[in-house]
């Protein structure tokens, strides 16, 4: 277990795990944000109103999986928008749901942007209340606000937020309407002036006897992954989800081994 890192140390053990996924910042000051959210509900929209022509596209490592980065300002801070595919879950039962669920769990993003369809809110909040299980670290973009309200459908983005315990901004991406007020509460997350706490999630009193018997084990595998919850990972091991684990070891080593090489150049 590594200790007492310094920031160097921490910065680069950040951006191993992070070029791992094909993700490289132009700055430290850079701000990465993934972008995560239902197919069809103008995510791919809302990616090119904030990044305009600041974008490129590759494959994600080791998959078929198209992968597009794009950059955009805000306050004079730089932001690297990381889309992750379309996905209705975060299960992990095809290579889009694995992409999405380990980016967000081990590309470390300084915060999550969830895309969901106001005028099927219900139906799309199933992956928002997932990616809430992993990290708090979430802001949720309720986008075709304009949709919406031509069917009659009016969205209380405020009451919400107040349930899910994280900021909530109403979009339509094609007009450009909400973005101001969504990258201004992305601002305040990743810099952390924003705090988001969601509810925990209540399990049963077998299965939380269960989740406390795993939790110290587990630690010492999530040093360097500070933003992911123990719980939903104890509760991914309970339910023997193999290719989690196998993400988690494969990034837990590489992180031992960034961290160790810091270490060793800034020994005195």
């Amino acid at each position: 277990m590594m200790k007492n890192q310094c920031r160097s140390c921490a910065s680069g053990a950040l951006s191993v795990a992070r070029s791992r996924y094909n993700v490289r910042q132009n700055t430290e000051r850079e701000k990465v944000i993934a972008l995560a959210g239902n197919p069809n509900v103008g995510k791919t929209t809302l990616f090119n109103s904030l990044t305009g022509l600041r974008q490129h596209t590759g494959n994600w490592p080791g998959k078929t999986v198209t992968q597009a980065q794009g950059r955009f300002l805000h306050r004079n801070q730089p932001f690297l928008l990381v889309d992750l595919p379309g996905t209705y879950s975060l299960l992990a039962h095809s290579a889009d749901e694995q992409v999405a669920r380990d980016f967000i769990c081990f590309g470390r993003p300084d915060a999550t942007i969830v895309v969901v369809d106001a005028t099927c809110l219900a139906r799309n909040l199933n992956l928002a209340l997932q990616v809430l299980e992993i990290t708090g670290k979430v802001v949720l973009c309720v986008n075709l606000i304009d949709e919406a309200e031509c069917k009659g459908i009016r969205i209380d983005v405020d009451a919400l937020s107040q349930k899910l315990g994280v900021p909530v901004i109403g979009t339509a991406a094609r007009s450009g309407r909400g973005l101001s007020e969504l990258k201004e509460a992305l601002y305040g997350v990743a810099m952390g002036q924003i705090e988001p706490a969601p509810p925990p999630v209540k399990y049963d009193e077998e299965v939380q006897s269960a989740v406390d018997q795993l939790l110290p084990q587990l630690r010492p595998l999530l040093q360097g992954l500070p933003h992911l919850n123990p719980r939903w990972v104890a509760m991914r091991l309970l339910d023997g989800d193999d290719p989690f684990l196998d993400s988690l070891t494969a990034c837990h080593r590489a992180y031992e081994m960034a961290a160790k090489g810091e270490m060793a150049l800034c020994a005195p």
